[in-house]
């Protein structure tokens, strides 16, 4: 037998030399060297600070194939999102903002996760075990996503778990007049199979609403208006609504209704029908009853243009689909493009709006002892 090859001599030095290198690298492209889970590679930035100081940071979750996603601590946002055409091609498909700064100016909620309630209360007011309470109104008469200073507004705290990251909210008892401190956690993942996961869990120390939601605004061609989209809503029925939009309490068969998406219907093939509903909303903006329960497929988005698909599945009994109807060109979003109405939509998964104040409806207490878990996946591919 020959012998055997000798050892090549452990060189401390160039191994700390390649090393080096490589976090140099890393450091260069990302502001920390990634950090590699099963699935995905985290690493973050600095993306800039609040008007009091604070340092807001960027992270970007990789699952090596070409989807990528931004999210930052102000509101756990998610600030870009890249998705595959039939070519193989990634893009952004979200909107939003190049800077910290723009989204301190003020946007309608882009990518952020919203509350303590997501959606409207009517009149922000509800009683809780016998008690009224009443929460910020900053939608004419009615409260929106958690008032004037909401989870969107915040700087939640960071910690990579891995293959993703978990960003933390503390809101305080009373806040923006919900009673109770609730510790919300919102664990984001990136999978190898093009998947944006969310993962919503809370507690309380005392009785309490809550309603989590993100609330990304999509656009699969990733410019232009989303109005060739074509959207399936695996839902029966939806909620309607006033013309404050605060559900009314029926719940109302799409069927024969601009609201059917039970078959693929592009966006713009009903949106402009003279329906009170559309009137009311000035488009969708309306929350779908959704069947089954449990874990489920939600929706499906297909854009034919660039072939991009985009699932939506949640355990949540709703979903909201609202199609950009407030957007209205005042926006400069993320390389100066010009935000036009109906140039993204929304699939924001939640409980129905106004629950507090509909006894028929789902409910969203949460007590001290339990656990608010609800996890969504929006799952991107092409054909």
């Amino acid at each position: 037998m020959a012998p055997a090859p000798p050892l090549k001599a452990y060189n401390p030095l160039m191994t700390s030399v390649r090393y080096c290198a490589l976090a140099a690298l890393a450091l260069a492209c990302f502001g920390q060297a990634p950090k590699k889970g099963s699935s995905t590679t985290v690493a973050h930035s600095n993306f800039g600070k609040l008007p009091d100081g604070t340092q807001i940071e960027l992270y970007t979750l990789a699952n090596g194939k070409g989807m990528q996603a931004k999210i930052m601590t102000l509101g756990a946002t998610v600030v870009s999102l890249t998705a595959p055409d039939k070519s193989g091609k990634y893009v952004d498909v979200v909107l939003g903002m190049d800077s910290v700064d723009g989204y301190v100016k003020g946007v309608p909620y882009f990518g952020a996760v919203v509350g303590r309630y997501g959606n409207r209360i009517a009149k922000g007011q509800f009683t809780l075990e016998g008690k009224q309470y009443k929460v910020t109104v900053n939608d004419g008469e009615n409260s929106l996503h958690g008032g004037r200073k909401g989870f969107d507004k915040q700087a939640w705290k960071a910690r990579e778990t891995g293959d993703g990251v978990e960003f933390t909210y503390v809101s305080k008892d009373g806040e923006e007049g919900y009673p109770g401190t609730l510790t919300a956690k919102v664990q984001y993942t990136v999978t190898p199979n093009n998947e944006l996961r969310i993962e919503y869990t809370a507690t309380t120390d005392k009785p309490t609403v809550v309603n989590l939601t993100n609330h990304s605004y999509f656009n699969l061609a990733g410019e232009g208006d989303i109005l060739q989209h074509q959207v399936t809503l695996h839902a029966d029925r939806f909620t309607p609504v006033d013309k404050g939009l605060i559900p009314t309490g029926e719940l109302r068969a799409v069927k024969g209704t601009p609201f059917d998406f039970t078959k693929a219907t592009p966006i713009g093939s009903r949106i402009e029908q003279k329906d009170e509903q559309l009137q009311f909303g000035g488009g969708y903006d309306h929350n779908w009853v959704l069947n089954g329960s449990g874990m489920k497929k939600a929706a499906e988005v297909y854009e034919p243009k660039t072939g991009r698909v985009m699932e939506v599945l949640t355990e949540e009994p709703g979903l909201q689909f609202y199609t950009g109807n407030f957007l209205d060109g005042t926006i400069k979003g993320k390389g100066g493009r010009v935000y036009q109405k109906r140039a993204a939509f929304c699939m924001e998964t939640q409980h129905y709006p106004d629950s507090p104040n509909k006894p028929a409806f789902p409910t969203t207490e949460l007590k001290p002892g339990a656990t608010y878990h609800t996890v969504t996946v929006y799952r991107f591919s092409a054909r």
